[in-house]
């Protein structure tokens, strides 16, 4: 990708008309969102065919993810940790998905509520993960790495998307303290 080209907006605010975008800034803005919206659409898509293919389970995206995210580092993990490295706060919604894990005999629950709950994946739980990673391997990462502007962008990208998720954060807050009427 060229500097000018990642300077240069695809559409200009004319060509576009929507409330979310009034000039070039908000077009590209807006474009990147939209962006993210399929990306997560097809990402969560990805995620569950990929888990059907290598154990038969059906999965959505975010009980994948947290599956993944268990097993990382092979070391348990408090409900705690996995909402804050989700990035989540629907406590309710990812309990839910933790006993969905349990299940299926993916995950198991060791500890009290006094002592602290930790999740951690079972042999079968890291049989499937180590699967699904080799998997991912063959097909997905394969296919990136054969698209050269994914392969060079990839980290400018990242970067780029955690700057948002602060900015998103830094807004949310914003909106919630002072301009959110009742």
């Amino acid at each position: 990708m060229t500097e000018k080209s990642r300077r240069t907006p695809k559409h200009t605010a004319s060509e576009h008309r929507w409330h979310l975008a009034i000039d070039d800034f908000g077009v590209e803005i807006t474009d990147l969102e939209y962006a993210v919206m399929r990306l997560d659409q097809s990402f969560s898509r990805w995620q569950s065919e990929c888990m059907a293919a290598v154990t038969g389970v059906t999965l959505s995206g975010q009980e994948n993810a947290l599956l993944h995210i268990i097993h990382m580092h092979e070391r348990p993990k408090t409900i705690r940790d996995l909402l804050h490295m989700t990035n989540r706060q629907d406590v309710a919604n990812m309990q839910y998905e933790l006993r969905k894990l349990i299940k299926s005999g993916l995950v198991e629950k060791n500890g009290t509520a006094r002592a602290g709950v930790y999740y951690m994946t079972t042999t079968e739980g890291a049989r499937v993960c180590e699967n699904y990673a080799e998997l991912r391997r063959a097909v997905l990462l394969k296919m990136a790495a054969a698209a050269s502007a994914i392969k060079s962008a990839a980290a400018e990208a990242t970067a780029c998307l955690e700057q948002m998720e602060h900015v998103y954060e830094s807004a949310t807050r914003e909106v919630t303290t002072f301009h959110r009427r009742r």
